[in-house]
């Protein structure tokens, strides 16, 4: 007696085709993720544009007044004046410009947060439709297979 073999392709594509899988779900959380890498990426952008500004003009100030306090001088008491002076700018330009870093540090902390913060209301609220419709899914496809059981 020779036992007929179950045709295993088929048996999965019914069972698979029983539970289908929503990709619309997916797309939707693709898009979510592209649009906040998007977003977080232009915040970076802007930062990195923003304190490369800062950082050429402080290198020109600085370069500038080396050249004023290079010049040669009269007197030797001018020389010690002159660094002073140039010591006394750049400490006063240092802390302007670290304040300026600071604020561009703060803007890009509070637009990310803000971003993520929508970015999850977005992610959830996809996982919420995507659960949502596998549950009706599934409960179609139970409903399904338990007509055809019984039949």
């Amino acid at each position: 007696m020779a036992a007929k073999a179950q045709d295993m392709t088929a048996m999965m594509k019914d069972m698979m085709g029983a539970f289908p899988v929503d990709t619309k779900a997916m797309d939707d959380a693709f898009k979510t993720t592209a649009t906040l890498n998007e977003k977080l990426s232009g915040v970076a952008l802007e930062a990195a544009e923003k304190s490369t500004e800062i950082s050429a003009k402080w290198t020109k100030d600085t370069l500038t007044k080396l050249a004023e306090m290079s010049k040669a001088k009269a007197e030797p008491a001018d020389y010690a004046k002159s660094m002073t002076e140039f010591a006394s700018a750049q400490a006063e330009v240092t802390a302007e410009n670290m304040a300026a870093f600071a604020e561009i540090a703060k803007k890009v902390q509070m637009d990310t947060v803000e971003l993520m913060m929508a970015a999850g209301k977005d992610f959830s609220e996809d996982a919420t439709a995507a659960v949502k419709k596998a549950t009706n899914d599934a409960t179609a496809a139970a409903k399904k297979a338990s007509t055809a059981a019984a039949k």
